[in-house]
């Protein structure tokens, strides 16, 4: 009667081990990629997987976004200027098949690719590029690790450069640069301002040698204003037509 329910007993663990070893069960956002004999026999899941226990081994995949800090980089631009910088790598398996046959660690192998990609593309742009038009780098980076990527059944959906480190040196260079543009910058404002101001008083100057009497009213205008301001010194406008008068006269009289 004991051997009895010691046999069952038996058969009940390895009814619960070969259960254990045969019911796989796989969430939405995995799948199963399923060897017989060491030999590749498809893509399982999600859900319910039973294996062939000591038969079929499965390696789970998952199928989410992942998302990797790419470590900074020293990057010399085109222009000669040495930079650390780091980026955020947004990547998810599209075939697991060749993510688990086609490479020996698919995460590893993506994170050194987009170091060596993030190295190469960066280094063939000046300083100026890197700081303004991150957009089109953060493009061109996900276009060739997308297209390298894809033997492996790798998809890269976005790479995003996060801090372009500069050295002090070149931060007192790059804001010394900044304030000599200014200073360009209001030297050429200063300097059509004069032009726009000059070209209009020579036209106001032909507008009023057309009425000598527009002049003497501009004068009686000046002492108004003068007269407003309290000043003790009054600065009366002497026509240029009466100076070359007596000019004449002088001239004359020689």
């Amino acid at each position: 009667m004991i051997i009895g329910y010691v046999a069952y007993l038996i058969l009940a663990v390895v009814v619960v081990i070969f259960l254990s070893a045969a019911i796989r069960i796989l969430r939405e956002y995995e799948r199963g990629v399923v060897f017989t004999l060491g030999r590749f026999t498809g893509v399982k899941g999600p859900g319910l997987i039973i294996l062939v226990p000591f038969v079929q081994q499965m390696v789970r995949v998952d199928l989410r976004v992942v998302v990797r800090d790419v470590p900074p980089q020293d990057v010399i631009s085109r222009d000669n200027v040495s930079v650390k910088v780091n980026a955020v790598l947004y990547f998810r398996i599209v075939d697991p098949e060749r993510a688990v046959i086609q490479v020996e660690d698919f995460m590893a192998a993506t994170n050194q690719l987009a170091q060596t990609t993030l190295r190469s593309v960066l280094g063939k742009h000046e300083l100026d590029e890197m700081l303004s038009e991150r957009d089109r780098l953060n493009s061109d980076i996900q276009e060739i690790l997308d297209l390298r990527t894809d033997a492996w059944g790798i998809k890269v959906s976005n790479v995003e450069i996060k801090d372009v480190d500069l050295n002090e040196n070149m931060i007192r260079a790059i804001a010394k640069q900044a304030e000599a543009e200014r200073l360009r910058r209001a030297k050429v404002i200063n300097a059509d301002g004069e032009q726009q101001a000059a070209a209009k008083l020579v036209e106001a100057g032909k507008m009023l040698a057309q009425e000598p009497q527009a002049m003497q009213l501009r004068y009686f205008e000046a002492l108004h204003d003068i007269a407003g301001e309290r000043s003790s010194t009054v600065v009366f406008p002497v026509p240029m037509d009466i100076i070359s008068h007596f000019m004449g006269k002088s001239d004359k009289a020689k």
